[in-house]
């Protein structure tokens, strides 16, 4: 039994691909306060915080409803150039400008991940942080995108997983980390807490 703190359908098909059954434990409105930066906030210790405080939120919601104890897991995508943290677009017109300031560079994405109970014990966590390289786009390349919608709700403005996956030249690090969850150290972390089997148990 796991409890998957994160409404993202990319999250839940990554923890299917893996075979790790889970229910979803929604935390509602709150998430995205939680997700606010703080001034001069590095990309790393923001999304480490941002991992954490939704691993908190999700323990407090799951003794408020008496739901039956298992292990919570959350997690927190940003992309970053150089120091400036790029989260979800408020709308199409900063799609666009992310999208202009990204396009022919190469960005950082980081993705942090927080596994706990609510017995008071430290959770395990791990960071994920991958390089990727986005072509130079076009401004009609670039409106077209944003146009689909698609980057309305995703870090950085874009799915790797989706349309912008012809953007994207190369990637150095971690495919499923750039998704919004690093199913290496995510795996890692749920041998640790003996949530998930080693492979040779999975054999």
């Amino acid at each position: 039994m796991l409890y998957l703190a994160s409404q993202s359908p990319r999250r839940r098909h990554l923890l299917e691909q893996i075979g790790v059954p889970h229910t979803v434990l929604a935390l509602g409105t709150e998430a995205e306060a939680l997700e606010a930066q703080k001034p001069g906030e590095a990309p790393a210790r923001y999304v480490r915080r941002v991992a954490r405080a939704k691993l908190a939120a999700a323990l407090h919601e799951l003794q408020a409803r008496g739901f039956a104890v298992a292990p919570v897991l959350c997690a927190d995508t940003c992309v970053a150039l150089g120091q400036r943290i790029y989260g979800k677009p408020r709308d199409a017109h900063e799609a666009v400008q992310m999208l202009g300031e990204l396009a022919g560079r190469e960005h950082t994405v980081l993705t942090a991940v927080a596994l706990g109970l609510p017995d008071g014990t430290p959770p395990h966590e791990a960071l994920s942080r991958s390089r990727v390289r986005f072509a130079p786009l076009s401004t009609a390349e670039i409106a077209a995108y944003v146009a689909t919608g698609e980057p309305l709700d995703k870090a950085g403005a874009y799915a790797v997983q989706g349309r912008a996956a012809t953007f994207i030249e190369r990637i150095s690090g971690s495919y499923s980390g750039v998704m919004g969850l690093p199913l290496f150290e995510t795996a890692a972390l749920l041998r640790a807490a003996g949530t998930l089997p080693s492979p040779a148990e999975m054999v």
